[in-house]
């Protein structure tokens, strides 16, 4: 499932300027063609720079996944990483999918350790990002554990982002292909004997200490990582599939929004009110009035506002005529945040209530505690082939669509990933 939404989301993002860009970038510097770039007319490159490409597509569209722990789009690098890489070294459909287990783990772990003290302090989600396509691609080199333990530790050093510029620029689509480059790049050094300071997440100044909260100490926030370790799996309990476009963090909000709008069956004139509640939240995220997609993805008021105009959310609002909605605008224009919710508090995973009040004195509520496409509320397959068949022929001919999608079903079966990137050309 994770593989089909970032290829879905990496056809939608492939035409974006920032995604051109940097695939134009690594074309020209050529280098041996081990690993394809995804919609590409076959062109092939050295897996880092083909990874890097694949991923910032897929980023750039904001229709990936989500981590509910710590916001982190982990599955990006790793579906970029771990198919380049085994195209490259014959790793099976099996293989791969363990890499991609095992690196969201790794990077779920590690991110609850600093989350949420990286983001007060201003840190974009990359810095949990790279260790995921870092630990997937080592897994698929076959390392020990030295090798491993030096993976970790060249990533902890290798990469830095602000938040405040990700959420307002294409900034955050570059983080991304850094996130997968510089992962691989450490997988690889480690993988030739590059020895990294094994103690660096517990360490007086180290990973966990910097990104985390300094006052509690390295030490203290670092035995969390692998605290019963493999009793239970991140990408089981805590990935989401988007299947919507945008920010995770909004996507229960629209739900909630669309769920209320239809109990009242209200339309836009008759909304006086619009308002959000969720733990921890006293303002709204992104910019209020939407210009562009990437404004849209951050703006929790445009997701209240397009979702109760249209008594829905879906790929649509991610068009540049939903975006400009002269109606939606209107409605941003009543959209407020309440109080804090006071009970059940833990149920909370990127959840909303939101209530909507009418000009003639009605009210309507609803609550969406976990978005759509969590996998603790469970992901049909129904719904990631629903959002493949539509993202997907921005890049793919009808007959691709469907023969790829087949091919990633079956993925565990596949003695080669060459299948499926034949069909991805």
């Amino acid at each position: 499932m994770l593989i089909a939404s970032t290829i879905a989301s990496a056809a939608a993002g492939r035409d974006i300027t920032s995604a051109s860009i940097i695939r134009e970038l690594v074309m020209e510097r050529g280098g041996w063609p081990d690993g394809t770039v995804w919609f590409a007319h076959g062109v092939k490159l050295p897996v880092i720079n083909a990874a890097r490409a694949n991923a910032l597509m897929s980023d750039a569209a904001a229709s990936d996944d989500s981590d509910l722990r710590n916001i982190t789009h982990a599955g990006t690098p790793l579906t970029s990483a771990t198919l380049a890489t085994a195209e490259k070294t014959g790793a099976s459909g099996k293989d791969v999918l363990a890499a991609i287990v095992l690196g969201y783990e790794a990077a779920g772990r590690i991110g609850a350790s600093i989350t949420p003290g990286y983001r007060r302090r201003g840190f974009h989600a990359c810095i949990i990002a790279i260790f995921s396509s870092a630990v997937a691609m080592g897994k698929l080199l076959g390392q020990d554990e030295v090798q491993m333990a030096s993976t970790l530790a060249l990533s902890a050093t290798s990469i830095g982002g602000l938040v405040a510029a990700g959420n307002e620029t294409v900034s955050r689509e570059y983080y991304a292909g850094l996130a997968t480059m510089l992962g691989m790049e450490a997988a690889l050094a480690a993988h030739r004997g590059f020895a990294g300071e094994e103690r660096v997440f517990e360490m007086p100044g180290g990973f966990c200490e910097t990104y985390g909260a300094p006052e509690a100490g390295g030490d203290e926030i670092s035995t969390g990582i692998v605290k019963e370790m493999g009793d239970e799996w991140d990408i089981v309990t805590d990935m989401a599939i988007k299947l919507v476009p945008g920010s995770h963090f909004n996507h229960a909000t629209a739900e909630a929004a669309a769920n209320a709008a239809r109990k009242g069956n209200i339309t836009p004139d008759e909304v006086a009110k619009i308002i959000m509640s969720r733990p921890g939240t006293t303002t709204f995220s992104g910019p209020l009035h939407p210009r562009n997609l990437i404004d849209m993805a951050h703006s929790t008021a445009y997701f209240l506002a397009a979702s109760v105009a249209d008594h829905d959310f879906n790929w649509s609002h991610a068009t540049q005529e939903k975006i400009d909605d002269p109606t939606i605008h209107q409605l941003i224009d009543k959209t407020e945040v309440g109080p804090e919710p006071t009970e059940n508090l833990t149920a909370y995973r990127q959840g909303a209530a939101v209530t909507i009040e009418t000009t003639d004195g009605r009210s309507f509520s609803d609550t969406v505690l976990v978005p759509k496409g969590a996998g603790c509320r469970g992901i049909n397959w129904s719904d990631v082939d629903a959002k493949y068949r539509y993202l997907t022929p921005a890049a793919l001919g009808s007959a691709e669509v469907e023969e790829s999608l087949k091919v990633i079903h079956d993925f565990a079966q596949l003695s080669s990933v060459t299948d499926l990137m034949i069909l991805l050309q």
